[in-house]
């Protein structure tokens, strides 16, 4: 029988909370959320499985050894104590990345050295060499995460962050992450019952993971490889299996995914991306400007965008965010519109009361995700039309 072992999945700040959810789903057990990651349990299917079906996890690390230390000598000696031959050979390249928590080490880079330094003289003293250090393309990735005192060695078993879905070789001035643009979907609501609506899609980010949503398909069902694959214990015929099945619990979509954007640059590179997502038959993207009059869909509509913040784009934020408002309330009815901004002061001149606001982070701008309801008319409009009504 498989056996279980501990797991951590990092995120984002703020997805905590929906990627708990989605490893429930999919079957993790002791799942517990901390800051910017998830730890749970599962054996090794199960690890392949997080990595190819995950929308909202950026890595997945399996802890391997944790050890209290005093200072740099007790880091080297208790890396260099663990029985790395077990893990990878001298013919192996491997890097390493630190994290550092309120820790008694102020320099990730010193870290990561001295790490570095205790595996390859580990191997020098045994094997006659040391093995070389891959940053870009290592066959072992290795973790290391010191809190206070407290080391946590972990093996990387995703390798580039799961954000690289695969699909994404075009990209616009300011493209979205993949895994933020997923996370967005999950807390909008987006289940894929009605039509959606990306107006300003850029590079078509939001487009195929609201689709890949829609239709239940893995996240990284298009990527080219995890760094699992060239561990010594990869089972590929296991990994076949997991990857059918979860393909096998793909299901249809009977509505509509539009994207829109001005730049003519931009649409060409959505509609490749969505090529090569595989998903062109479900999303249709055109040549359009959102403030342009011009009603696309009938009945309930969901949309997601990720408007110009202005941080590398040059717009007059005001006026630019009063037309977002404008068009909304003109041209969407019966809408459930959700943005992502970093300009918090311009979301004043939208002109509707944001039925909820998210903190979140693109990239390093502090964001939030903002929720408008938009009903035909206003909510005053009505009541004012039925008072003026109940008077007559």
């Amino acid at each position: 029988m498989a056996q279980n072992f501990k797991m951590l999945a990092k995120t984002l700040y703020g997805f905590e909370d929906i990627l708990a959810t989605e490893l429930r789903n999919l079957g993790a057990l002791k799942v517990e959320k901390g800051v910017r990651g998830v730890f749970f349990e599962g054996d090794t299917g199960f690890m392949y499985k997080a990595n190819l079906s995950l929308r909202t996890a950026l890595k997945i690390l399996k802890p391997i050894a944790s050890f209290p230390i005093r200072n740099e000598k007790d880091l080297y000696d208790k890396v260099y104590a663990m029985n790395w031959d077990r893990l990878m050979t001298v013919n192996n390249t491997f890097s390493i990345h630190a994290t550092l928590s309120d820790a008694i080490f102020n320099h990730t880079q010193f870290v990561a050295l001295k790490t570095k330094d205790a595996i390859a003289d580990k191997f020098r003293n045994t094997e006659g060499r040391r093995p070389n250090v891959d940053v870009k393309h290592p066959d072992i990735s290795i973790n290391v995460h010191i809190h206070k005192n407290k080391v946590t060695i972990s093996l990387d078993s995703s390798g580039a962050s799961l954000h690289h879905r695969g699909y994404r070789t075009a990209t616009n001035i300011a493209p979205i992450n993949e895994v933020l643009a997923a996370g967005m979907l999950l807390l909008s609501g987006w289940d894929g019952q009605c039509d959606f609506m990306d107006p300003m899609c850029g590079s078509g980010t939001i487009l195929v993971e609201a689709a890949m949503i829609a239709c239940n398909i893995p996240a990284n069902i298009n990527r080219k490889e995890f760094a699992f694959e060239k561990w010594a214990d990869f089972d590929g015929d296991l990994f076949e299996k997991i990857m059918d099945s979860s393909l096998n619990k793909a299901r249809e979509f009977h509505h509509k995914i539009y994207g829109y954007d001005k730049a003519p640059s931009a649409v060409i590179k959505a509609k490749d991306n969505v090529r090569n997502a595989n998903l062109a038959e479900y999303i249709s993207i055109k040549e359009y400007n959102f403030f342009d009059t011009y009603k696309p869909v009938e009945g309930k509509l969901h949309m997601v965008f990720n408007p110009p913040y202005g941080e590398r784009l040059q717009i007059n934020m005001p006026e630019f965010y009063k037309s977002i408002g404008d068009a909304l309330k003109q041209q969407y009815s019966n809408t459930t519109a959700w943005l992502i901004t970093s300009n918090m002061e311009s979301l004043k001149f939208v002109g509707l009361r944001p039925s909820r606001k998210i903190p979140l982070y693109n990239g390093k701008l502090e964001s939030r995700f903002v929720k408008y309801d938009i009903y035909e008319g206003s909510k005053k409009g009505k009541y004012l039309n039925n008072k003026h009504e109940t008077k007559e």
